[in-house]
């Protein structure tokens, strides 16, 4: 079972590098409907999820933050409840079957965000980002202190 310092270890994706994974993944989901030849809703549905987590990315309280509106924990709340809820819609709403592509993206994406959310280090940032404190991250934010 995972002990309290497994955990803590697993923990190495700093602040600035979570937000260069939220831009990334915002790309790709504005990007997955070509990419897959998603057809509408499910276009539609990434197309809204990559507009969505822009707005979240640039309201995170985090080095890659615009507006900084949204504390970086809360954040990692958001990321936790997407990753559960993505990887259940598929059989919530009935297209697992029908639409294998769409599952598979909801479900990976799903598992992603869950994995990303493990290894964050969501304490690595102050009550502002720019109050760095120094974390055990391997990617970290060294030198912004």
């Amino acid at each position: 079972m995972f002990t309290n310092y497994t955990l803590n270890t697993m923990k190495i994706l700093s602040p600035s590098a979570h937000g260069v994974l939220d831009y990334i993944t915002v790309a790709f989901f504005a990007l997955a409907p070509t990419l897959f030849d998603l057809q509408h809703p499910y276009s539609t549905a990434f197309y809204v999820l990559a507009a969505g987590y822009l707005l979240i990315a640039l309201m995170t309280d985090y080095p890659l933050g615009f507006m900084r509106m949204i504390p970086f924990p809360l954040h990692g709340g958001f990321e936790l409840v997407s990753g559960l809820v993505f990887i259940v819609l598929p059989f919530l709403f009935g297209f697992s079957d029908e639409e294998p592509v769409a599952r598979n993206l909801f479900v990976g994406s799903g598992i992603f965000f869950l994995l990303s959310w493990l290894m964050t280090d969501w304490k690595g940032v102050g009550s502002h980002a720019n109050e760095r404190p120094r974390t055990g991250s391997l990617m970290t934010d060294m030198g912004r202190h």
